[in-house]
């Protein structure tokens, strides 16, 4: 049917009050076009970029997502998926909640409802996985501190029960190494993950003994939290201690310093799995090796030589 037409049609069935049965179609052509997106928290910029990319990709297809915050309560995505499951959803995109078992997946899978994982991955799970390459990146933000002569770096944020917080931590630890640097435990301060956490980590990161000179976040909410708070303290964030985040938001470029940081591929990583949906609700195998997207440094203002 020529595009013009269809808009006609559209145009009067709008006029007449029409409204697409969506379940009568469904019985017709086993499809609902509806899929699920769960996240950790959609208030988090990082979700906002990969979560536009997803939907303009569905958009091409006239696919419609639902979306839930899990705020890494396993029930709450438990309960969103066995949703997905009664209304006969298409498929599932998931940043699954810290806890998830490869059982939870393998359940969604078995009941026809195929799955993609963004951000981060699960143990076991044989489904695809699109997500940055997290201890190449902070490697990369590791090592520019490194160069500019700091040799007493924290790392702050993040945690051990994601694959991102492990993957993360992994790449600054390999970094200090790599360039004999000693690496204290009590120089991570694992946790926050937002902008305030961030701030009011500040006290515990400046108290620190044999203060660091530098600090590598774990994204960049968490850096410019740590940044306002030495500014709070009368110090200057990339002159007087240097700070780096991750995932390069839009804010990081206009904050107080532009803030050095690493490009995450967000955008490249929902409309990967988005792509990579559709092909598995149209029949089509998916490898399961995950589909890392090669980070970026971009380095502003944050950053510079140590005082001392």
């Amino acid at each position: 049917m020529a595009d013009a037409t269809r808009d006609r049609i559209k145009v009067h069935a709008r006029a007449l009050g029409y409204i697409y049965n969506r379940r009568a179609a469904s019985l017709r052509t086993s499809r609902s076009g509806i899929v699920g997106v769960v996240v950790h928290d959609i208030m988090n910029p990082f979700f906002a970029e990969i979560l536009r990319s997803i939907e303009s990709e569905l958009d091409r297809s006239r696919q419609t997502f639902i979306l839930s915050n899990h705020y890494d309560q396993l029930e709450k995505q438990r309960t969103f998926i066995d949703t997905l499951l009664q209304l006969g959803a298409d498929g599932v995109i998931m940043s699954p909640a810290i806890g998830t078992p490869r059982e939870d997946i393998e359940m969604a899978e078995i009941n026809g409802l195929p799955a993609v994982l963004i951000a981060r991955s699960v143990e076991g799970a044989e489904v695809p996985v699109f997500r940055g390459d997290d201890a190449y990146g902070v490697g990369l933000a590791t090592n520019h501190l490194i160069s500019l002569g700091h040799t007493r770096i924290a790392m702050i944020g993040g945690t051990d029960q994601t694959s991102t917080g492990r993957d993360r931590y992994r790449g600054y630890v390999a970094a200090m190494e790599k360039a004999g640097l000693e690496v204290r435990s009590d120089w991570r301060i694992p946790g926050p993950r937002t902008k305030q956490a961030g701030f009011e980590v500040t006290g515990q990161f400046l108290a620190l003994k044999d203060k660091p000179t530098a600090a590598v976040c774990w994204n960049d909410l968490v850096a410019i939290g740590l940044m306002n708070g030495i500014a709070r303290a009368g110090m200057v964030p990339g002159v007087d201690i240097s700070v780096t985040g991750y995932d390069d938001l839009e804010e990081a470029a206009i904050a107080m310093p532009a803030l050095t940081t690493v490009w995450n591929g967000q955008r490249e990583v929902g409309k990967r799995a988005a792509r990579a949906l559709l092909d598995r609700i149209n029949g089509a195998s998916a490898g399961v090796t995950p589909d890392l997207i090669r980070p970026e440094l971009h380095v502003r203002q944050s950053t510079g030589k140590p005082l001392s």
